[in-house]
């Protein structure tokens, strides 16, 4: 272990300024920022240069500690300079969903109260039309001839060169808000929630010492930057553990970017661990060859054996064991090495359920994914699983310092040195979630079993409860379909005071296509594909093999596939990829009706 790395293991800094200094000092010529392939490449040093100047230029527009400044950026090495440079004036950079309207906007800006946003050329039309009361608008792309726009030039050229940056970020506080996290507004306008300083260290403390996050390592910076998972694991990370983050700004070229970077730590949210399940599903599918066919799905299955042993804490047998070992050279090494997840030793998914057999997979293939649970209320991860503390169908034990226990209604509560300090210009809400005794109320309904593992149940407003009284979990029930086929990509599970459990779905684009392809039935439009005999049989067969999973009552007994796609942040899906129910239930509310329609119609798959 090399100094930097023990200095910062033994105890870390009050601040993220103070943190951000330090390496400064010892690591000056590291590469911290970066983009895939090696494009753009940002040192210690050039990372402090900039933060320098730029703080100098927010300093001249008025921006001082206790202010806002809002950042409307994709994952860019820009955001992590100008985020920097406002942490070190003591003012919150905080972020907005790049799918966001100019209503939207203007809503955040305005709980916010930011006089200066940040963002990419591409959104300059959303933020000007937002208006609200920012008073100056920087691009981080070179712009001309936009009315009242500076470019990171310009900003940089209005600093004073006598202004003492060094007064300035010493003068930061741990009880200082590092950032605002504005929730997706599932049910409402987002809740700003603020964190400070000490709330993000902690936070990041209790992640990096379950997962042995070290100077050096690699992470991917690619969800959004107003998701706390990515400001934590990416920004946070970098400057509190000196972990360096590579800047993927096109979803699209995730694949790629793996491969390229080959992360240490990896957190992504289920529907990414489904696509890449789904990736493997639809190459082995084409693959020509039955013999390699038949080879690779006994390896997978060899190692889904040799995992549930390892997770239960049992010796493999010598013959499993001696299976296992030719299936890891003849296949999982292979697979491992081509998702560029060879070297990873933090998978995580989080941020909504995700079913075991997803995860069953995923530790077969020898990438162990730890489930986490946890809200931007709490900073992040607040239980976790951990390398030799893993209960597949848990979200695992308390992590550092924090506390949890169940209220009589069967809601966690939670408290801790993460919890926000409250949401931003609302006192009544804050009281609502956090009670006189700083127990946070997640909303969540949980069980907790004798050795401290957490098993989310749903969220406490979403439980089903049909008609007959029985309280169901609608994720559970989707998770149960998703896992058992690829080719639904989002999938909505009603029954609440209905005689029994029915469905809509969506078609994963992607695997859809490749079904299509190889059966002879390539590029057909949306509606064609959710009318297709063969299409229709195999997500039938995924749903009937889903219900095995459910209990009778949970079990679907009718599905309607839609000739629609899903975007983060559209109607359907927040821009974190939960589901948005009642703007569902309202859009599709002819089709839901059919479900339970004394007759149904032939667009109605019934298992």
């Amino acid at each position: 272990m090399n100094e930097t790395t023990s200095s910062h293991r033994t105890s870390l800094h009050r601040t993220l300024c103070a943190s951000f200094q330090d390496f400064v000092k010892k690591t000056p010529d590291e590469v911290i920022i970066r983009t895939p392939g090696g494009a753009t490449e940002i040192t210690w040093r050039e990372w402090d240069k900039r933060v320098r100047k730029l703080a100098a230029g927010l300093a001249a527009l008025g921006v001082k500690r206790g202010d806002t400044v809002g950042l409307m950026l994709a994952n860019r090495p820009e955001f992590h300079l100008v985020d920097a440079a406002a942490l070190h004036l003591g003012a919150a950079p905080f972020s907005i969903y790049n799918t966001s309207t100019p209503e939207q906007i203007a809503y955040l800006f305005g709980n916010a109260g930011n006089k200066v946003v940040f963002c990419d050329e591409r959104f300059l039309p959303r933020v000007q039309e937002a208006g609200g009361g920012v008073e100056h608008i920087v691009s981080v792309d070179d712009v001309s001839d936009v009315d009242g726009v500076l470019t990171l030039a310009d900003l940089e050229a209005k600093g004073d060169p006598d202004f003492d940056f060094d007064a300035a970020w010493q003068a930061v506080e741990p009880g200082d808000l590092s950032t605002i996290i504005y929730t997706s507004g599932t049910t409402g306008p987002p809740k700003g929630v603020e964190l400070t300083h000490a709330n993000v260290i902690a936070e990041a403390d209790a992640v990096r010492i379950l997962f042995n996050a070290n100077a050096g390592d690699r992470v991917l910076s690619y969800l959004p930057a107003a998701h706390i998972a990515d400001r934590v694991t990416a920004q946070y990370f970098a400057i509190l553990f000196g972990i360096q983050v590579t800047c993927v700004a096109d979803l699209t070229k995730l694949a790629e970017a793996l491969q390229d970077v080959r992360p240490h730590s990896f957190f992504a949210v289920p529907r990414v661990w489904q696509k890449l399940k789904a990736a493997i599903d639809v190459g082995l599918a084409a693959e020509p060859s039955g013999a390699k066919r038949r080879i690779a799905t006994w390896a997978i299955e060899t190692g889904v054996k040799a995992a549930r042993h390892k997770l239960a804490g049992r010796p493999l047998p010598p013959v499993l064991a001696a299976q296992h070992r030719v299936a890891d050279k003849l296949v999982l090494a292979k697979l491992r090495d081509k998702l560029g997840l060879d070297e990873v030793t933090g998978p995580a998914s989080g941020a909504s359920a995700i079913s075991p057999d997803i995860l069953e997979f995923f530790w077969g293939l020898g990438i162990p994914v730890y489930e986490v649970w946890g809200m931007s209320e709490t900073g992040g991860a607040t239980t976790a699983n951990a390398p030799g503390q893993t209960k597949l169908g848990t979200v695992g034990r308390a992590v550092k310092d924090m506390e949890i226990k169940i209220a009589e209604d069967g809601e966690l509560l939670t408290k801790g040195p993460t919890i926000m300090r409250g949401y931003r210009n609302d006192p009544e809400k804050t009281a609502e979630t956090i009670d006189a005794d700083g127990w946070l109320h997640t909303g969540d309904i949980a069980e907790v079993d004798a050795d401290g593992y957490v098993r989310i149940v749903d969220r406490k407003k979403e439980l089903i409860i049909n008609a007959s009284g029985k309280n169901m979990s609608p994720s559970n029930i989707e998770n149960a379909i998703k896992a058992a086929t690829s080719l639904v990509g989002q999938v909505v599970a009603i029954g609440d005071d209905r005689p029994y459990v029915a469905a809509i779905a969506v078609l994963d684009p992607d695997s859809a296509a490749a079904f299509a392809k190889q059966h002879g039935f390539g590029g057909a439009s949306p509606d064609e594909l959710v009318e297709h005999p063969e299409l229709r049989a195999a997500v039938l067969a995924g749903v009937k093999e889903g219900n095995q999973k459910l209990a009778r009552v949970e079990q679907v007994k009718r599905l309607r596939l839609l000739p629609s796609t899903w975007e983060p942040g559209g109607d359907e899906l927040t821009p974190t990829m939960k589901l948005r129910r009642k703007p569902i239930a309202q859009k599709y509310a002819t089709e839901i009706d059919s479900l339970f329609a004394d007759t149904p119609d032939d667009k109605i798959l019934q298992p």
